[in-house]
């Protein structure tokens, strides 16, 4: 047995290397193999950005930076374990090792601040079913933490980010820049009445939880700084029958530059470390699209392990562990 409590860091997963793709691609399908030219779309996607994959280290660091913080002040310890959806260390992984360990109590935690079905539920359920299989569903006892996209202190870090990426566009720049906050669009279903919600999110309805809470990190960021002109958009729309919410980033962009602005800065804030999605949906993609518009363009840091984010995400998870006691 363990006094300590765990805490199950929980992200995507990503591809390791090139002659990963292929394996990476079919499990975010399900096991299915993806179309020929769709594998070869993505791995030409990896080679512009050269080859590089860096989301497992970024999710190492953001985790031992997290135990370190955690446990700086003594009083309550804690042990962060890893646990990525689509590739190694899987979620059981990081749930076996818990129980190996002895933990009784643990807390789950996304890394995405926005919740919806398809993202933060699908690790909520990837959690349950590890323990199901192994018969242990009572050990370790786990909490979650479901969305933490309105915490005072990552809206303060958010905060921080943006005003360096508008002066990094320099005094005209910023005179006529306006500022994206985006998001990992969602695939929709239009209900008998044309309004949309997101696939997986039975209980949004058109007033959708996602959608509302990147706007809520958009107004909250925003007021912190008397941002004049800002708006969400979406980005990384997948390849389904169904609709992805919108607009989308590029769509905007050429909107902002057809009405008159001269910049623009993208906040990916439902993202929190570099990967294929940033660096090359935005810094490749938008910013092509933004060239192409005549405005010039710019995007925050992205949190990764910085020490600020990592005190944000210390809070949120003391903040849990002190209100959220297991039944």
């Amino acid at each position: 047995m363990s006094d300590r409590i765990g805490l199950l860091a929980m992200a995507y997963g990503t591809a390791s290397r090139p002659d990963d793709v292929e394996r990476y691609y079919a499990d975010i399908r399900g096991g299915r193999p993806p179309a020929p030219e769709h594998l070869e779309e993505l791995k030409a996607k990896y080679a512009a950005i050269g080859n590089r994959f860096p989301l497992l280290d970024i999710t190492r660091a953001q985790a031992a930076a997290l135990q370190a913080e955690l446990n700086r002040n003594g009083g309550q310890r804690f042990a962060v374990y890893l646990g990525m959806k689509h590739s190694a260390p899987f979620i059981a992984e990081g749930v076996e090792h818990m129980r190996s360990d002895g933990i009784d109590r643990a807390i789950g935690l996304a890394l995405a601040p926005h919740w919806s079905g398809m993202s933060v539920e699908s690790y909520v359920e990837r959690v349950e079913k590890a323990q199901a299989e192994a018969g242990a569903v009572g050990r370790p006892a786990f909490t979650f933490v479901r969305h933490w996209h309105d915490h005072p202190s990552f809206l303060d870090f958010l905060a921080t980010r943006v005003d360096e990426a508008l002066h990094r566009l320099g005094e005209r720049g910023r005179s006529g820049a306006a500022v994206i906050f985006s998001a990992h669009s969602l695939p929709t279903r239009a209900l008998p009445d044309g309004t949309l919600h997101c696939k997986l999110c039975h209980s949004c309805l058109d007033s959708c939880r996602y959608v509302g809470q990147l706007q809520e990190t958009a107004d909250l960021v925003a007021g912190r700084l008397g941002l004049p002109d800002y708006s969400i958009a979406w980005q990384s729309a997948g390849r389904t029958a169904d609709p992805w919410w919108g607009p989308r980033v590029e769509d905007v962009i050429r909107d902002l530059a057809a009405s008159g602005h001269t910049a623009v800065v993208v906040c990916s804030a439902g993202f929190v470390a570099d990967h294929l999605e940033v660096l090359y949906d935005l810094d490749i993609e938008a910013r092509a699209v933004a060239e192409e518009a005549g405005i010039a363009f710019g995007r925050t840091e992205m949190p990764n392990a910085h020490p600020q984010f990592v005190r944000a995400l210390a809070e949120v998870v003391r903040e849990h562990a002190r209100i959220e006691v297991p039944g």
